[in-house]
Protein backbone atom coordinates (compact mmCIF):
# COMPACT_ATOMS: atom_id res chain seq x y z
CA UNK A 1 0.00 0.00 0.00
CA UNK A 2 1.43 3.37 -1.09
CA UNK A 3 0.65 6.21 1.34
CA UNK A 4 1.21 9.81 0.21
CA UNK A 5 0.35 13.38 1.09
CA UNK A 6 -2.10 15.26 -1.13
CA UNK A 7 -0.16 17.81 -3.18
CA UNK A 8 -2.98 20.31 -2.71
CA UNK A 9 -4.20 20.04 0.89
CA UNK A 10 -1.47 17.94 2.50
CA UNK A 11 -3.81 15.19 3.80
CA UNK A 12 -2.54 11.63 3.92
CA UNK A 13 -4.24 9.27 1.46
CA UNK A 14 -3.73 5.91 -0.21
CA UNK A 15 -2.13 6.65 -3.59
CA UNK A 16 -4.35 5.54 -6.47
CA UNK A 17 -2.62 7.13 -9.46
CA UNK A 18 -3.66 10.71 -8.64
CA UNK A 19 -1.50 13.32 -6.91
CA UNK A 20 -4.47 14.66 -4.96
CA UNK A 21 -6.74 13.01 -2.42
CA UNK A 22 -10.32 11.93 -3.02
CA UNK A 23 -11.74 14.97 -1.20
CA UNK A 24 -9.80 17.39 -3.44
CA UNK A 25 -10.92 15.44 -6.53
CA UNK A 26 -14.52 15.72 -5.36
CA UNK A 27 -14.06 19.48 -4.93
CA UNK A 28 -12.64 19.65 -8.47
CA UNK A 29 -15.64 17.74 -9.79
CA UNK A 30 -18.04 20.10 -8.01
CA UNK A 31 -16.19 23.08 -9.52
CA UNK A 32 -16.33 21.47 -12.96
CA UNK A 33 -20.09 20.98 -12.63
CA UNK A 34 -20.47 24.67 -11.69
CA UNK A 35 -18.47 25.68 -14.78
CA UNK A 36 -20.43 23.29 -16.99
CA UNK A 37 -23.75 24.65 -15.73
CA UNK A 38 -22.60 28.26 -16.17
CA UNK A 39 -21.48 27.60 -19.75
CA UNK A 40 -24.80 25.94 -20.55
CA UNK A 41 -26.57 29.09 -19.37
CA UNK A 42 -24.01 31.51 -20.87
CA UNK A 43 -22.60 29.97 -24.08
CA UNK A 44 -19.52 31.72 -25.42
CA UNK A 45 -18.47 33.21 -22.07
CA UNK A 46 -14.73 33.81 -21.65
CA UNK A 47 -12.61 32.46 -18.80
CA UNK A 48 -12.82 35.61 -16.69
CA UNK A 49 -16.62 35.71 -16.99
CA UNK A 50 -16.87 32.05 -16.02
CA UNK A 51 -14.49 32.54 -13.08
CA UNK A 52 -16.47 35.53 -11.79
CA UNK A 53 -19.84 33.85 -12.36
CA UNK A 54 -18.93 30.58 -10.66
CA UNK A 55 -16.29 31.53 -8.11
CA UNK A 56 -13.97 28.92 -9.64
CA UNK A 57 -10.35 30.06 -10.02
CA UNK A 58 -9.33 30.81 -13.62
CA UNK A 59 -6.26 28.53 -13.25
CA UNK A 60 -8.57 25.63 -12.44
CA UNK A 61 -10.69 26.43 -15.52
CA UNK A 62 -7.52 26.40 -17.66
CA UNK A 63 -6.65 23.00 -16.14
CA UNK A 64 -10.10 21.74 -17.19
CA UNK A 65 -9.24 22.89 -20.73
CA UNK A 66 -5.86 21.12 -20.61
CA UNK A 67 -7.50 17.94 -19.32
CA UNK A 68 -9.81 18.00 -22.34
CA UNK A 69 -12.95 18.44 -20.23
CA UNK A 70 -13.71 21.84 -21.77
CA UNK A 71 -13.12 23.29 -25.21
CA UNK A 72 -12.55 26.85 -26.42
CA UNK A 73 -15.33 27.81 -28.81
CA UNK A 74 -13.31 29.67 -31.45
CA UNK A 75 -10.16 28.61 -33.31
CA UNK A 76 -8.20 31.80 -32.64
CA UNK A 77 -7.23 31.75 -28.99
CA UNK A 78 -4.16 32.78 -27.04
CA UNK A 79 -4.85 30.77 -23.92
CA UNK A 80 -4.01 27.24 -25.02
CA UNK A 81 -1.05 26.31 -27.17
CA UNK A 82 0.45 22.93 -28.01
CA UNK A 83 3.12 22.12 -25.42
CA UNK A 84 5.30 20.63 -28.14
CA UNK A 85 5.08 22.94 -31.18
CA UNK A 86 3.31 26.04 -29.83
CA UNK A 87 0.36 25.91 -32.26
CA UNK A 88 -2.94 27.33 -30.97
CA UNK A 89 -5.30 24.55 -29.82
CA UNK A 90 -8.86 24.43 -28.47
CA UNK A 91 -8.51 21.71 -25.83
CA UNK A 92 -5.93 19.35 -24.32
CA UNK A 93 -2.17 19.75 -24.22
CA UNK A 94 -1.06 18.85 -27.75
CA UNK A 95 -2.27 19.54 -31.29
CA UNK A 96 -3.49 16.60 -33.40
CA UNK A 97 -0.25 16.41 -35.43
CA UNK A 98 1.94 16.31 -32.32
CA UNK A 99 -0.30 13.60 -30.80
CA UNK A 100 0.27 11.47 -33.91
CA UNK A 101 4.03 12.15 -33.83
CA UNK A 102 4.26 11.28 -30.13
CA UNK A 103 2.34 8.04 -30.69
CA UNK A 104 4.77 7.05 -33.47
CA UNK A 105 7.78 7.86 -31.27
CA UNK A 106 6.35 5.90 -28.36
CA UNK A 107 5.56 2.86 -30.50
CA UNK A 108 9.07 3.01 -31.98
CA UNK A 109 10.64 3.22 -28.53
CA UNK A 110 8.61 0.26 -27.28
CA UNK A 111 9.55 -1.75 -30.36
CA UNK A 112 13.26 -0.87 -30.00
CA UNK A 113 13.17 -1.69 -26.30
CA UNK A 114 11.74 -5.12 -27.10
CA UNK A 115 14.55 -5.80 -29.60
CA UNK A 116 17.25 -4.72 -27.14
CA UNK A 117 15.75 -6.94 -24.46
CA UNK A 118 15.72 -9.94 -26.84
CA UNK A 119 19.38 -9.31 -27.76
CA UNK A 120 20.28 -9.04 -24.08
CA UNK A 121 18.57 -12.35 -23.34
CA UNK A 122 20.38 -14.02 -26.23
CA UNK A 123 23.76 -12.77 -24.94
CA UNK A 124 22.85 -13.86 -21.43
CA UNK A 125 22.07 -17.40 -22.60
CA UNK A 126 25.38 -17.63 -24.44
CA UNK A 127 27.31 -16.54 -21.37
CA UNK A 128 25.55 -19.11 -19.21
CA UNK A 129 26.30 -21.92 -21.69
CA UNK A 130 29.94 -20.80 -21.85
CA UNK A 131 30.22 -20.94 -18.05
CA UNK A 132 28.84 -24.46 -17.95
CA UNK A 133 31.22 -25.64 -20.67
CA UNK A 134 34.22 -24.18 -18.82
CA UNK A 135 33.30 -25.99 -15.60
CA UNK A 136 33.30 -29.43 -17.25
Amino acid sequence: MDIRNCSRCGRIYVYDGFNICIKCRQEDEEDFQKVKKYLAEHPGANIMEVAEGTGVDSKKIINFLKEGRLEIADDSNIILTCERCGKSIRTGRFCNQCVLDLEKELKGAVRDSGLKQQNYKAKERIRIIDRRNRDK
